[in-house]
């Protein structure tokens, strides 16, 4: 059977039985498998990690977004997180016997149907795009949930399906098509929220850094300290360990260390092994010494 993830975003991460019930949504579709949800406070926000075919995960979004539109009102939401909807992002990314056309196809479809069903305007992004200008989601979501008005109005930023001003407590959304990411966050033991700006700056792409990263440096305040939050892109091309190893380097330059990391929803196991690899530094390691890797490909 052909096997899609999905990796919605939810802008809701304070209210455990609002997070609750888009998980029991999501459940209530036979067909689909609900991975993983976790939910950061200083964020206000929610991820959700689900698997199946396209009809099932059609179903859960459509499900997911019927109970976050009900029960998220973004004109009282408060975050660290940007975010311009009450479901913030979707993205379709192909895992097994499915190509990538395909699940361009289903984010336009579920695109086009919760824009009918919700009166939530739509943007595609990633590979679901055609528009150069609007692949990058950081640009899409420039200017947040507050500002979503004026940009919708202005030249280039119509949304891709729905109506042409936002929804008034779900904003807008953005579903899209990609390849596999690791939500990777690094937080600091320190509460300077410029050092974490900074170090962000220097290993995200768009400012000059590492090509597969991308970086924002925010502030937990209920505990704080400061967070530099990553995504990952291609963790082949820029493993975990890099990355973490150029943070901790660039910490210390402010006399900054690292406090701990944390890996948002799902990591592909070839990611962790890399850093297996590099930490211990094993000499000719393959996966197949991994006692459950050998186990499920001689079976």
């Amino acid at each position: 059977m052909p096997i899609i993830e999905c990796i919605p975003n939810v802008s809701e991460g304070r209210r455990p039985e609002v997070v609750e019930a888009i998980a029991a949504a999501i459940r209530s579709v036979e067909g689909v498998r609900l991975l993983d949800y976790s939910s950061d406070p200083s964020h206000n926000r929610s991820v959700f990690t689900m698997a199946g075919d396209a009809a099932s995960l059609k179903a859960a979004v459509l499900a997911m977004f019927e109970q976050a539109v009900a029960a998220i009102d973004l004109r009282a939401h408060t975050g660290e997180h940007p975010r311009l909807g009450a479901v913030d992002v979707v993205p379709f990314v192909p895992i097994e016997g499915v190509t990538m056309e395909a699940c361009v196809a289903l984010a336009q479809d579920v695109a086009q149907e919760v824009a009918a069903r919700f009166a939530v305007p739509i943007y595609l992004y990633e590979e679901a795009s055609s528009n150069p200008a609007r692949k990058n989601l950081e640009d899409i979501r420039r200017g947040e949930f507050e500002g979503r008005a004026a940009k919708m109005a202005s030249p280039g930023w119509t949304p891709d399906y729905g109506p042409a001003a936002p929804h008034a407590s779900a904003g807008a959304s953005v579903v899209g098509a990609r390849m596999p990411l690791i939500a990777y966050n690094i937080n600091l033991n320190t509460d300077r929220l410029d050092v974490a700006k900074k170090i962000a700056a220097a290993i995200r792409h768009s400012s000059g850094g590492f090509r597969f990263v991308k970086a924002a440096g925010f502030e937990l305040k209920d505990r704080g300290i400061v967070q530099v939050s990553m995504n990952l892109t291609n963790y082949e091309k820029t493993p975990i360990f890099r990355v973490f190893e150029t943070v901790k380097r660039e910490a210390e330059r402010y006399g900054v260390s690292i406090l701990e990391s944390e890996i948002v929803g799902l990591v592909p196991a070839a990611a962790l092994n890399a850093c297996a690899e590099y930490y211990l530094q094993v000499a000719g390691f393959n996966a197949n010494q991994i006692l459950e890797n050998k186990l499920r490909r001689d079976q």
